[in-house]
């Protein structure tokens, strides 16, 4: 008893020192199963993986701000699972051809393996040349994989995103153009300022705008043909 006061009171409570101790305790687990005796398949190590990240604190770091969810970035529980997979005897692998992205998880003491596929999708960045859509595509592709294999819940996306509007489109101009429209004084001119004025509201898809630049028209029509 005194020999392990005096270890505990060596070891000390600081944040580190206590990360330390739990990463130990998680080392000799894995150890346990790992060299326990009995030999596991690649599905068996894998099932156990699952466990351990679930039993794993993660924080999300991506938000999707319109949809009002958060999600895991790859940054959120490679780094763990990495770790788990090292104390398991696990490697995954992750390739890709034209059509389909691969995850191919090996045993690395009996050289066992099981692949995880998905098709390929394709991405069209503003601003981005091919190479770096094709390596926004891999990321994409990778993080659902590892989700996928390591069975991760995450927010519905198709859920989240179903039923939310687009935000309104507007026409910022429709105030001056309401204004040109009501300066008229000749049916020309009524004509042309209708005619820009509800052009630029088609080509910016605000039906609101449409909707009033129509009404002006109509009133000024009117008012020019009693006066």
């Amino acid at each position: 008893m005194l020999a392990t006061q005096t270890t505990n009171a060596q070891i000390g409570d600081s944040e580190y020192e206590r990360g330390s101790r739990s990463r130990h305790r998680l080392h000799n687990h894995f150890l346990t199963y790992h060299h326990g005796g009995t030999s596991m398949s690649v599905y068996t190590k894998l099932m156990q993986a699952r466990l351990f990240l679930q039993a794993t604190k993660l924080n999300k770091s991506g938000e999707n701000k319109f949809a009002g969810y958060k999600y895991f970035e790859l940054g959120d529980f490679l780094p763990t699972v990495q770790e788990i997979f090292h104390n398991l005897g696990l490697c995954g692998v992750v390739s890709y051809t034209a059509d389909i992205a691969c995850l191919t998880i090996i045993d690395t003491e009996d050289g066992s393996q099981l692949e995880i596929t998905s098709p390929m999708g394709s991405a069209a960045l503003k601003g981005c040349h091919e190479v770096q859509n094709i390596g926004a595509v891999e990321t994409y592709q990778r993080r659902y994989l590892w989700v996928t294999a390591m069975e991760i819940v995450e927010h519905d996306v198709l859920d989240a995103t179903n039923g939310k509007d687009a935000p309104a489109k507007r026409l910022d101009s429709l105030n001056a153009h309401l204004d040109a429209i009501a300066a008229v004084t000749t049916q020309d001119a009524l004509k042309t300022a209708y005619t820009v004025a509800y052009k630029a509201a088609k080509e910016c898809g605000d039906t609101d705008a449409m909707e009033k630049i129509v009404a002006a028209k109509n009133a000024r029509k009117s008012a020019m043909g009693d006066a």
